[in-house]
């Protein structure tokens, strides 16, 4: 409830002549009926050519000193011919780009096809401590500007530039690009003597993210194991996660770590999966044989029934 006296505000008009440049007038009464009449300049980016309709479904907000005013779901239009809006239209850049100026360029697609196989090779002061061939695709999991949460694939471009470190416990390397800094950590279990992939950094840019510089990070996996002097392969695709952000898929993959004798791959480990599906053809032939087998018996008892029904005369 206003104090006696108080001034109250009961109109409030808005010019707007579509040409950056708005006014208010205020008229506002005391109690005793008093008028007072205050006028407000502002510059606003409210602008449509003659003959089209600005149009904003988002909120535009109008500064004017002390006041401000909010335009929500707007459509304006001055200095008309007629009695109706006119069907072309001027959007704000709220809205983003007006629908007249052309189709929006198609999104990149959202599992592109398989990557292709790259070589890598890592040397130090002993030579070689890393030797590897293998396909790389990034799987990154991101809120986009939109507030739009979308997964997305991206393929590790073999002309992409690596460089990489060799230690007696920790063989490193480090594939780039202007958009992306992706390095892979291999490790050593000196008592099994085992080799492993045991960390993933991922420092990447994503335009369209909500927040573009894209970081994460895993450095207690256990991936593409195999005895250290021998090489890990594996033809299937294997799926490394490393954060609940990223996983790192993996094709085509053979890769040696810390011992690599004159520049070439040892003896191969097949990994787990290559084995199964070599067990399918071999479950399969041996289904067929075995039905071959009971076919070609159940024909020999059946024709040895049927030369004992007959007798000599």
């Amino acid at each position: 409830m206003a104090a006696p006296g108080a001034r109250q505000p009961l109109l409030l008009l808005l010019l707007a002549g579509l040409a950056h440049g708005a006014s208010a007038l205020f008229e506002v009464k005391d109690n005793n009926g008093t008028a007072w009449i205050h006028t407000v300049d502002s510059t606003t980016d409210i602008k449509a050519d003659i003959n089209k309709t600005y149009r904003c479904v988002s909120d535009i907000q109008v500064y004017m000193k002390n006041v401000t005013i909010v335009l929500q779901d707007a459509t304006i239009q001055a200095y008309l011919s007629g009695s109706n809006f006119s069907k072309e239209e001027t959007r704000c850049s709220q809205d983003g780009p007006s629908p007249t100026t052309g189709p929006p360029s198609p999104s990149p697609p959202l599992v592109p096809t398989n990557p292709t196989v790259s070589k890598y090779n890592v040397t130090g002061d002993n030579g070689t401590c890393l030797l590897a061939s293998m396909a790389l695709q990034l799987n990154i999991t991101y809120l986009k500007a939109d507030n739009r949460t979308v997964t997305r694939a991206f393929n590790v471009d073999p002309n992409d530039t690596f460089t990489g470190s060799c230690g007696d416990q920790l063989v490193t390397l480090k594939v780039v690009n202007k958009n992306s800094a992706l390095e892979l950590q291999f490790g050593m279990n000196a008592t099994s003597s085992l080799f492993f992939l045991k960390g993933v950094q991922l420092n990447m840019t994503l335009p369209d993210a909500r927040e573009p510089m894209f970081s994460t990070s895993n450095s207690s996996l256990k991936a593409l194991q195999a005895t250290v002097g021998n090489s890990y392969k594996c033809s299937t695709e294997e799926r490394i996660y490393v954060s609940k952000e990223l996983s790192l898929n993996v094709f085509s993959v053979q890769v040696q770590a810390f011992k690599v004798e004159s520049g070439r791959f040892g003896s191969v480990e097949e990994c787990v999966q290559d084995g199964n599906n070599m067990l399918i053809p071999i479950a399969v032939g041996g289904a067929l044989a075995g039905l071959v087998l009971i076919v070609l018996i159940a024909y020999l008892i059946g024709r040895k029934r049927s030369h004992a029904g007959y007798q000599t005369i």
